[in-house]
């Protein structure tokens, strides 16, 4: 570990002005890829791995470890505001929490692959990437494990709010014993907004709570159509009502719990709004798992306040780092997570694992595998 970790953080500074003093190549797509850092025949050739910025260290700490017996591959971890101008060097970015934009892209000049560690692309521009020849991916959140970790969290957040979490310290605190009375998940009615792999697997896992589940996807079809028998199997097992985007207002008014686990894109974001929240029933809860993004942050303070909204258990925030004076944790019927459902050991060791074949396969020019492309 102590040898992989000084590959990344050792001589940041000294690392970050050799890149920028280096000649940038203007004709990506006349030039081998993997050739750009030869420059003598037989000279070692380096394919080299940006990640953005210092949060979900363990991201590009594993992927490190993972490559460290590969001399030619480079793994780097630049602070976010560095990114812009040290771009151009680099074969392979993983954005983790940065924005990729057209301006930032486009000095991308050796750029072959910019991916997330997960399955969030939106902070990337996709259809920049693909003017200018650079593949964008993510990693399929079955595969790895992350799907499941993310739908643990939920049960996590939904029995936190239905145990009173917060309110339970309090009671240490002031030495009660046997109060406050809280809630159960029994017989409870739970909607997934968003039934892709977290939906399926979270789904999965409450059977055994004794609820009733009710999910919403945007076409049926690619299920009941899949030629996995087991994901046929999965959803008329595990679904009780099946509901289109355009019915949900319907069907929220049913739910006790709601779980958010879409994807966030230009017709999602704030999807949960004031008219979403106010369809919901008097005292139902709420949680995200997905994206900050997807929930209008004053909808939320108005309905917390007002007590129409029983509860919000999240993983994810409007801003990120959250801010901990932020008004919304001074309810008590809040519980809020630093962005780790999918944070679990298996999940990003087997991510890492995911990275780094990848970044092998790319160096041999090797068809990619393991990932899926979007454009």
């Amino acid at each position: 570990m102590q040898s992989s970790t000084w590959r990344v953080r050792s001589c940041i500074r000294c690392e970050l002005a050799s890149l920028l003093t280096r000649p940038r190549h203007r004709h990506r797509h006349h030039t081998p890829p993997m050739d750009t850092n030869a420059s003598a025949a037989g000279e070692q050739r380096i394919t080299r791995v940006l990640f953005c910025g210092p949060h979900f260290p363990a991201s590009h700490e594993y992927t490190t470890q993972y490559l460290q017996s590969h001399s030619f591959i480079k793994v780097d971890v630049l602070p976010l505001e560095h990114v812009p101008q040290a771009i151009p060097n680099y074969h392979v970015c993983i954005v983790k929490s940065m924005k990729l934009d057209s301006h930032i892209i486009s000095r991308a000049a050796r750029m072959q692959l910019i991916m997330q560690y997960g399955v969030g692309i939106e902070g990337v521009d996709v259809e920049a990437a693909t003017k200018h020849g650079i593949k964008v991916a993510r990693i399929q959140s079955h595969a790895t494990g992350n799907s499941a970790s993310c739908a643990e969290m939920a049960i996590y957040l939904m029995l936190g709010l239905l145990r009173k979490q917060n309110e339970l310290q309090i009671s240490i605190q002031q030495r009660k014993l046997g109060e406050p009375i809280t809630e159960t998940l029994l017989g409870k009615t739970i909607f997934i907004l968003g039934f892709g792999n977290i939906g399926m697997d979270l789904a999965h896992r409450l059977r055994p709570f004794g609820v009733k589940v009710i999910a919403t996807k945007r076409s049926w079809t690619s299920c009941t159509q899949h030629p996995s028998k087991l994901i046929r199997s999965n959803v008329d097992d595990l679904v009780d009502e099946r509901v289109n985007h355009e019915d949900m207002y319907e069907f929220v008014r049913k739910a006790d719990i709601i779980v958010c686990c879409l994807h966030l894109n230009s017709e999602t974001a704030g999807i949960i709004n004031n008219d979403f929240i106010s369809s919901m029933k008097k005292g139902a809860l709420l949680v995200n798992i997905a994206r900050g993004g997807l929930m209008d942050y004053e909808a939320v303070i108005k309905h917390l306040e007002s007590g129409h909204l029983g509860g919000l258990g999240t993983d994810v925030a409007w801003n990120e780092p959250f801010n901990p004076d932020d008004q919304i944790l001074k309810f008590k019927n809040v519980i809020m997570t630093p962005h780790v459902a999918g944070v679990t050991e298996h999940s990003y060791r087997t991510m890492a694992k995911a990275v780094g074949d990848v970044v092998l396969q790319l160096h041999a020019g090797q068809p990619l595998t393991g990932i899926e492309i979007v454009n």
